[in-house]
């Protein structure tokens, strides 16, 4: 597959997985804004698929992306855009020059020639979690703390942050959310752990021979010990033992890249995320 063709793979991905979640669609210029109908996870506005590959495609102006900010704000979502740096080069400067903050993360694809994730010796604490999984909320909150304090160095958060955190009411919802998309094949959660407590989990979304690794997150007490390493590799193998024919992630930074190169992943562009600056 040439890079332009795993790109176009990836675009495509990127539009229907909303679609898939139960978001529709609103295109506003040269850009398509998902809303997300009823409860789920809040999605992004990106550029019209298939419009950055004509010829005759005009760029995307800070006037575009106002508008789509403006509606995003009618309807109380989200002010996010998500898209690949590669493919539209026009759309960062307009965010930025709307406002806009932009986070650039390296976009890693399974590298098909790449045997390790099949012989990686399966992780004796990671498992695979079925949707009635007593340990699902919990495997659900990990990321929740893994991603406030970002990074690859241990930290402080551990079992016991982890305890009063589930307690928290917004994790039932987002464990019975999780919980029927595991049911219905929408995602697959994988997760290690230890005397019955969570110490890192992940997912990945297919949508057709296509998926995206997500959430992969450790409680920063358990840092440094490759369990984010065996969950990924244990959602790939999962994955590939599927079907699915293409594999990516967007790494946290560069550190957390060097890690998913261990897999097999290698660069295949930069996943922009803009979003209000704090």
């Amino acid at each position: 597959m040439t890079e332009k063709t795993l790109l176009s793979t990836l675009e495509r991905y990127y539009d229907t997985a909303p679609r898939a979640g139960g978001a529709r669609a609103e295109d506003i210029g040269p850009l398509t804004l998902f809303v997300q109908e009823g409860a789920g996870w809040p999605y992004y506005a990106r550029p019209v698929l298939g419009a950055p590959d004509r010829a005759d495609a005009p760029e995307v102006s800070v006037a575009d992306v106002e508008r789509v900010l403006a509606r995003q704000r009618e309807l109380k979502v989200p002010e996010s855009f998500e898209w690949v740096a590669e493919t539209t080069p026009s759309l960062r400067a307009a965010v930025e020059a709307a406002g806009l903050h932009v986070h650039a993360h390296p976009l890693m694809v399974l590298d098909p020639a790449a045997a390790r994730p099949r012989l990686l010796p399966a992780h004796p604490d990671v498992r695979v979690l079925g949707a009635d999984d007593a340990l699902l909320g919990a495997a659900v909150t990990v990321p929740m703390l893994a991603f406030a304090a970002p990074g690859t160095a241990v930290g402080e958060a551990g079992p016991a942050e982890l305890a009063v955190a589930a307690q928290d009411p917004s994790v039932e919802p987002r464990r019975a959310r999780v919980s029927g998309m595991i049911a219905s094949g929408r995602t697959v959660l994988a997760a290690a752990a230890q005397g019955g407590v969570v110490l890192c989990s992940g997912q990945y979304n297919p949508v057709g021979q296509v998926a995206e690794v997500v959430g992969v997150g450790t409680l920063p007490a358990a840092r440094r010990r490759g369990l984010a390493l065996a969950v990924t590799a244990a959602l790939v193998s999962d994955a590939l033992a599927q079907g699915v024919r293409t594999v990516f992630l967007s790494a946290g930074d560069e550190d957390v890249a060097r890690i998913y190169a261990r897999l097999g992943f290698r660069r295949a562009g930069t996943a922009l995320i803009a979003e209000p600056s704090l």
